[in-house]
């Protein structure tokens, strides 16, 4: 992982508000969460930033060092943006879609139903691993619409005013080699994978702490987990060195098979947020209606998810898509 400007603005939060707590409330994100992203950059940098007490956080040597050019570089990439987007707004199409989205399954089909559907329409992407900072982008209007998920029935990116939609329910699958003794089962009890290592895809949000939940539910206290981009999951998964917590519409690769959990113990819902008082609004149905067919297309590629799917039809794409 590399240093990101959401790794910056989370510093000066902590700074600002002097507290981890506070800060938590400001960006909108849990503490556990704000914790876990700050414990990432300190990692990163190779030492402590904040001094923590009772009487909340103050920052290091090495922190006030980080604040300085923080606070240098932050309101310099803000003007950036904001000029490059004077610059360009009198040259861009009406017909627009701006999408960012984390981690998912639906980016792809969802670009080339826009641009199928509209020859002509500018169709632009942004991927982060946070879905608070494209949430943030969308308010900010430099995205129009953001592909997001939560764990279980956490809510979306707060704080920005939004309007979320549920594309669909999926459960959490786990990928191991084909070689693997639990590979060929139907399903595999938590429980039973209860001494091995871990791996994920980072984000913000709760899914670190509803893991550990369910771990100890299932009687057993998990490994701490590895968090590398997909491609490292994917070798460490198939060298046999990690299970990996995956999305069950994970495309089918070479040496690596996709298992279901028994129980469903953790859940992923796929969202979509727009600005209601934007100019993307209007057109929010449709592209919703384009993110659930890219979606099922997605789970149907999986022959594996499909006859899961087939057996749990209350998982998988929303009938109806509410307000999250």
């Amino acid at each position: 992982m590399k240093l990101e400007l959401r790794h910056l603005r989370v510093v000066c939060a902590i700074a600002e508000e002097g507290s981890l707590s506070k800060a938590a409330s400001v960006l909108g994100l849990a503490q556990p969460a704000l914790t876990a992203q700050l414990h990432r950059v300190e990692g990163l940098l190779g030492g402590k930033l904040f001094d923590r007490d009772h009487r909340g956080a103050r920052p290091t040597a090495l922190g006030e060092l980080v604040l300085e050019r923080a606070r240098v570089l932050l309101p310099a990439f803000s003007r950036l943006q904001e000029d490059a987007l004077r610059l360009v707004d009198d040259d861009q199409p009406t017909d627009r879609y701006r999408v960012g989205a984390v981690n998912g399954p639906m980016l792809g089909g969802l670009v080339h139903r826009l641009t199928e559907s509209h020859p002509g329409a500018h169709v632009s992407t942004q991927v982060s691993w946070s879905g608070d900072e494209l949430a943030a982008m969308v308010a900010g209007g430099r995205l129009d619409y953001v592909l997001a998920g939560v764990c279980g029935n956490a809510s979306p990116p707060d704080g920005h005013g939004l309007a979320w939609s549920v594309i669909a329910v999926d459960p959490v699958f786990v990928l191991v080699p084909e070689g693997h003794p639990f590979a060929l089962l139907e399903e595999v009890e938590l429980a039973a994978l209860k001494d091995t290592q871990w791996a994920a895809v980072p984000g913000d949000g709760c899914f670190g702490n509803c893991f550990v939940a369910a771990c100890s539910r299932a009687g057993f206290t998990p490994r701490p987990m590895y968090e590398v981009d997909m491609a490292g999951c994917i070798d460490l998964a198939a060298a046999g060195d990690a299970v990996v917590l995956c999305q069950p519409t994970f495309r089918r690769t070479p040496g690596v098979v996709t298992v279901p959990l028994a129980g469903v113990p953790l859940r992923w819902r796929h969202l979509i947020g727009w600005d209601p008082e934007g100019p993307a609004a209007a057109l929010g149905p449709q592209v919703l209606r384009y993110a659930a067919e890219a979606y099922r297309e997605t789970a149907e590629r999986n022959p594996r998810y499909a006859a899961w799917l087939a057996r749990h039809p209350e998982y998988g794409a929303v009938a109806h898509h509410l307000p999250a």
